[in-house]
């Protein structure tokens, strides 16, 4: 019986052992991700007793000729522990609404971090101007919880957070992909981000493919065009910018801060 036992540790060792040597790390490559925006919810959330006059019409009409969902494509380089997130062009036929002209469905951000030194450079377009945001990575107080799903063939652990003080966020991230980076200026976890939801600003980013290659450092160019600032400078000129705004300049506010 005893020798039984050893044989069958012997084997439960040599089979964990051949498991670790043969499971494979994604440190390169790059992701393809689909932006969902629900329009519809966002169009409704602006709406209120003092513009549904006119906001509700102009609704109607928006209905009538766009789709619930405006999907986008964006791409995440990544090579160590450095990334590049960058938005791909929008293919999609020019709408007549000023509707799809609001922040959130358009892609704002060129994110590049750094995840050794925790510096991100962003290239983000407010209204016409461009702006060049060098700081610290966003801090994230990340809770993993139990929950899983796949994700571009890739197991996937939920994790939940809250930032900017209101903003609810769910990630899924993989550690079969070890770097702590994920889509636009979320980061943090023990793996790639591969999904992304703000459940109540309407909006996900799923990835749809991920390409295991190796990425050139040029690949991976910081971005350099656009008014330099700080996290804190871009706060204050959009504080500024957007005085007596209401609750429209909020969120407006929030977006182009995320």
């Amino acid at each position: 019986m005893k020798k039984h036992l050893i044989l069958l540790l012997t084997c439960l060792i040599g089979s964990s052992a051949a498991f670790a040597q043969n499971a494979h790390f994604t440190t390169a490559g790059t992701i393809e991700y689909e932006k969902r925006v629900n329009m519809y919810g966002v169009i409704k959330a602006v709406i209120n007793k003092d513009n549904e006059s006119w906001y509700a019409p102009a609704f109607e009409q928006y209905k009538k000729n766009n789709p619930q969902f405006k999907v986008l494509k964006s791409t995440l380089s990544f090579s160590g522990n450095r990334t590049l997130y960058a938005p791909l062009p929008d293919d999609a036929p020019p709408s007549n609404s000023w509707f799809s002209d609001m922040p959130l469905a358009q892609q704002i951000n060129t994110v590049y971090t750094d995840l050794n030194t925790n510096l991100s450079t962003t290239a983000k377009k407010v209204f016409d101007e461009a702006f060049l945001v060098k700081d610290t990575a966003r801090k994230i107080t990340w809770k993993i919880t139990d929950e899983t799903r796949d994700i571009a063939g890739y197991t996937c652990r939920r994790a939940n957070a809250l930032v900017m003080d209101s903003i609810y966020v769910v990630a899924f991230y993989s550690d079969e992909i070890p770097v702590s980076g994920g889509p636009e200026s979320f980061t943090g976890l023990p793996g790639m981000i591969l999904g992304l939801a703000l459940p109540h600003e309407n909006v996900t980013w799923f990835a749809t493919k991920v390409t295991d290659v190796p990425v050139a450092d040029a690949q991976l160019k910081v971005p350099a065009k656009g008014k330099a600032t700080t996290y804190s400078g871009l706060k204050a000129t959009l504080t500024k910018a957007m005085e007596g705004w209401g609750e429209y300049g909020k969120r407006f506010f929030k977006i182009y801060l995320l």
